[in-house]
């Protein structure tokens, strides 16, 4: 399904929290998983993920791509020129049909490609500056302040690792700081895409997760706002360990919860727009 970013000087998202929250997470989970690659064996580059119909090398020849893509736009943010290159995208064809282009390339060579492409990633995060984290660059939802954009990519290179490294039988770290992060802006990025395809209402989603111990209010109207208003009441209350939350929201397993069916959308707009089974 092709997605339609809001673009100019409304965010579609807004997170509470200090404006460089994100200048440690990013780097440190890029690092951890070059490292991880690096051990791996040519037969376990070419080992099944998670990812239906990719490898290892295949997921990873993806995050070259989306690290280049980051650096492009946050260029352009810190420029005052903002890209808009993800109109019409379609984000379930287009990075297969990327990783497809790529043709032969052996996995040392792609592993290159992946940590210089973190290299470029990573400096120019951190040298950004408080001015810097609030430019407005471009990410699938539209225009958000660079330190949101930082939170996309976290938490899209968060469930890819976890994707090529858990069916290998391994363990990746799990950094408390991540999860929270990754799981606070996958929750506004469910509602978000609903309000993008004209299927969102207004309503308020809570999230009370343990290990670590979270309260995340996801309150929706024209935009989606993401704080831990303690007084709260949700529509759609979810409780459960943080991981495994954050893995049913990314569509990595099943939700196990009842969501009534006026308020699906809460929880069921990434899974609409990458044409995956109902979430739940």
């Amino acid at each position: 399904m092709q997605i339609s970013p809001r673009y100019g000087d409304r965010p579609v998202i807004a997170i509470d929290g200090p404006v460089d929250d994100q200048r440690i997470t990013v780097v440190r989970q890029r690092r951890r998983m070059a490292e991880a690659l690096a051990g791996l064996t040519d037969d376990q580059w070419r080992a099944p993920t998670r990812c239906e119909g990719w490898s290892v090398q295949d997921v990873v020849t993806h995050l070259v791509s989306t690290n280049n893509f980051w650096g492009v736009s946050i260029s352009g943010g810190l420029a005052g020129t903002p890209t808009r290159y993800l109109d019409g995208f379609d984000p379930k064809a287009t990075p297969a049909a990327l990783v497809e282009a790529d043709g032969e390339t052996s996995p040392a060579e792609t592993l290159a490609k992946f940590v210089e492409s973190n290299r470029v990633l990573c400096d120019l995060i951190e040298s950004l500056d408080e001015e810097g984290w609030s430019a407005l660059a471009e990410a699938p939802p539209g225009h958000l302040p660079i330190r949101l954009l930082a939170h996309h990519a976290l938490w899209d290179a968060w469930v890819h690792e976890r994707d090529v490294l858990l069916p290998l039988g391994i363990q990746p770290d799990v950094e408390s700081d991540e999860v929270a992060a990754s799981l606070r802006y996958v929750a506004a990025l469910a509602p978000a895409f609903a309000l993008m395809t004209e299927t969102a209402d207004a309503g308020t989603l809570v999230i009370e997760a343990a290990d670590p111990d979270l309260r995340i209010v996801v309150d929706v109207r024209d935009g989606v706002s993401v704080s831990d208003d303690p007084s709260a009441d949700g529509d759609v209350v979810l409780r459960g360990g943080a991981v495994d939350l954050l893995e049913a929201l990314s569509v990595r397993k099943p939700l196990g919860v009842a969501v009534p069916d006026e308020h699906r959308w809460l929880v069921a707009g990434l899974a609409a727009i990458f044409e995956e089974a109902p979430i739940g």
